[in-house]
């Protein structure tokens, strides 16, 4: 005879169910932008600039996934739950994702890796320079993401991956300088990193 399920474990139920398809739904919301590029790109729906509309769409995705993968700290201290860390890897993993095709996108079809004009660029433009920092800093965070690394660095994993901090206010400052005309987008983000540095100091004083 089947045991009767006690009331906790039944109010737990929708709660366990709701979390199994967390992680699915946020991962298929973060690879869709990229589906939707693709299919811009083979049915010539970008534009009469398609690798300049390629460029700005994968650095926005980048930008985006990385200040909401910082958020979720905050937002687990806000819910007073759990959940929002187990897709703080996943997000960050995305942004990464999507700042190498930003990357690859200018050094391959916008510069065909002429590394003259690349070198130059990085000069003559701080906002490259700003991004380029910033993705130099998202390397190694992301070829340490696994669980794996985490258990094999320790201590030191921690004092690594503080450096996307750095990283976020980098890619902050490379969108800022490169708009141009409306600012308010590039402000949004701006804005939404100092709350986040803000919450990030005064739990270190903490």
């Amino acid at each position: 005879m089947s045991r009767a399920i006690s009331a906790p474990a039944a109010g737990r139920l929708p709660a366990l169910r709701w979390q199994s398809v967390l992680k699915p739904v946020v991962f298929i919301a973060c690879a869709l932008p990229f589906l939707l590029l693709l299919q811009a790109l083979f049915t010539g729906a970008l534009g009469p600039n398609p690798i300049d509309e390629l460029t700005d769409q994968t650095g926005t995705l980048a930008i985006r996934m990385l200040l909401i993968s910082l958020a979720l700290t905050p937002l687990r201290g806000l819910l007073k739950k759990t959940w929002p860390l187990r897709l703080r890897r996943m997000l960050g993993l995305f942004a990464f994702f999507y700042a190498f095709l930003h990357v690859s996108i200018y050094l391959v079809l916008d510069q065909q890796l002429a590394l003259g004009a690349i070198w130059e660029d990085l000069l003559e433009r701080p906002y490259i320079m700003a991004g380029t920092v910033a993705f130099l800093i998202l390397i190694p965070l992301a070829m340490t993401s696994t669980r794996g690394m985490v258990r094999r660095l320790g201590k030191r994993w921690l004092a690594l991956h503080r450096g996307v901090y750095l990283a976020a206010a980098a890619v902050v400052v490379h969108y800022v300088w490169l708009a141009k005309g409306d600012l308010v987008e590039p402000f949004v983000y701006l804005a939404l990193l100092m709350v986040l540095l803000g919450y990030r100091f005064v739990r270190l004083l903490r």
